[in-house]
């Protein structure tokens, strides 16, 4: 499984008060609902395949998986998206998400 990019760890360290403030507004976002933990993962890895953020598809994959994510299901994620954003974007989505999983 890859890891943190360093940008974002020499972010965290440079402007720690931001990044905590970040981190922070990101776990009262969590709290707000009733979704769980997985869930959350996913939906957060649909909106980051539908943006075409790969550095977020990259973050959400490797949550996704801290939290019990299948392979499978966030392969599944980025199927859902075809209809919407279309054969290229989606397979973008399947290469970043392979890139933290690793291909099959």
């Amino acid at each position: 499984m890859s890891q943190i990019p360093k940008k974002y760890r020499d972010f965290t360290q440079k402007y720690s008060a931001v990044a905590e403030s970040y981190e922070s507004m990101g776990d009262a976002v969590h709290k707000a609902g009733p979704l769980d933990d997985k869930t959350r993962s996913l939906i957060k890895l649909a909106i980051s395949t539908g943006a075409r953020l790969e550095g977020a598809v990259h973050s959400h994959a490797r949550k996704a998986l801290k939290v019990g994510a299948t392979k499978e299901e966030m392969r599944h994620v980025a199927l859902l998206a075809l209809p919407t954003i279309g054969l290229p974007s989606m397979m973008a989505a399947l290469s970043w998400i392979d890139d933290i999983v690793g291909e099959e």
